[in-house]
């Protein structure tokens, strides 16, 4: 109604001034309700062209939309395992800070899990005081092996020097026998000698390896008691949150409740534009916001991202083949709007609906001055036609809540 309004003072109301004072028609006599058309064709269809062309203009060059949320992401409070609740140390809409406690699952088996875990490094402690001992005993027995050795290769040394000096005063079997034993002592010696090493091995590398692999047990069974405890991973408020003591917890089925962030949906619009839109919107283009959460309110704000694809074309692998009619749904040009200045978002809640406006500035470009004159006034135009725009988008600040209060019956 408004460009119609502009275009007629130019086309329409023109004609009638001519044919009023020039060929001296009257409203009422040669101009009639039914001569209208006729006696004004040329203004009227100068106006319908003229309107629908800075219709366009408008709604190409300054984009509009009422597809502006303030979207914000939730947290789901989920435990990592399934259990049984065993006490909740929150309330439902509590603020909570992150790493803060909010519930604990009943944990006697992974407690159970530990206490094992615990006396299974404990076993393996008192292993390795064994084995040190062992080691001792060992140290003696090679000793004593090694005295035992000497004395019976003195013997068989004595003994054999005996007979060489009177041949036939030992007896054969006697030599024999002294013989029998040094190999038996060497045997002996080099066995305790290897079981020392065992125990030199076994101290060193297994016991230890065991006692690791122990000490990793008793960590993963205190992980799996501390997963029964559910921690807020954000600042933010606690929503739809109705645990009770007994309740099962399964996070495949459903959550605890939802963590709402401090920050979430804070000073940062989600706009989506026609795709028509796309060659038009540009990071830095200024935009004007109303929400329905501020009413009679202009809010300045400027568009700092354009998603560069648009999600109604996403699909996802599967094992059947997507039919493109699938995705024949319009989908929109997402664009994120941010205030242009500091205070002035204000509260607005995050979820809050707006409408905003996105105006097209050739001012860098006008200021060059390597524009032609056409192209000149058709930027000219193009920034003078935002006015309309903006009326537009003040007119719908004043009407929103008249017709969401009055007229809605809300």
């Amino acid at each position: 109604m408004l460009e119609t309004l502009l275009c007629s003072l130019v086309t329409i109301l023109p004609d009638y001034l001519f044919r009023r004072y020039r060929q001296g028609k009257r409203i009422g006599k040669e101009i009639t309700l039914y001569s209208v058309w006729f006696e004004l064709r040329w203004g009227i269809t100068a106006c319908i062209l003229l309107t629908v062309s800075l219709i366009t203009m408008i709604f190409y060059f300054h984009p509009s939309t009422s597809n502006v949320t303030a979207a914000y992401r939730t947290v789901a409070v989920i435990p990592e395992t399934i259990g049984r609740v065993d006490e909740v140390y929150v309330q439902p809409f509590q603020k909570v800070k992150a790493g803060q406690p909010l519930f604990r699952l009943e944990s006697s088996k992974q407690q159970a899990a530990l206490e094992t875990a615990r006396k299974r490094v404990a076993q393996v402690g008192a292993e390795i005081v064994v084995a040190k001992s062992e080691l001792v005993t060992a140290d003696a027995e090679i000793k004593q092996v090694e005295t035992a050795f000497a004395q019976a290769k003195d013997d068989l040394n004595t003994q054999r020097d005996l007979q060489r000096r009177n041949p036939g005063g030992v007896a054969p079997r006697e030599i024999d026998r002294l013989e029998s034993l040094v190999e038996g002592k060497q045997s002996e010696l080099a066995a305790v000698v290897a079981r020392k090493q065992t125990l030199e091995t076994r101290i060193a590398t297994l016991l230890p390896a065991e006692k690791a692999s122990a000490e990793a047990q008793q960590a993963e069974a205190q992980n799996a008691i501390d997963k029964t405890v559910v921690k807020a991973g954000v600042d933010g408020t606690l929503q739809q949150f109705t645990l009770r003591v007994g309740e099962i917890v399964n996070p495949l089925v459903r959550p605890a409740g939802v963590l709402v962030p401090d920050d979430a949906g804070r000073e940062r619009l989600v706009a989506g534009f026609g795709q028509i839109e796309t060659m038009v919107l540009k990071v830095g283009m200024i935009s004007e916001v109303t929400c329905i959460a501020r009413p009679f309110t202009i809010i300045p704000m400027v568009v700092t991202d354009v998603q560069a694809v648009i999600a109604s074309g996403q699909v996802r692998a599967s094992d059947q083949l997507i039919d493109a009619r699938q995705l024949t749904a319009p989908g929109t040009v997402t664009a994120i709007l941010e205030p242009l200045y500091p205070g002035q978002y204000g509260n607005i809640l995050p979820g809050s609906n707006c409408i905003a406006n996105v105006y097209t500035s050739n001012h860098d470009e006008l200021a060059s001055g390597n524009v032609g004159t056409l192209r000149g006034l058709f930027l000219h135009a193009v920034d003078a036609t935002a006015i309309v725009h903006a009326m537009i988008l003040r007119m719908q600040a004043v009407v929103a809540p008249v017709q969401t209060l009055v007229l809605a019956g809300h």
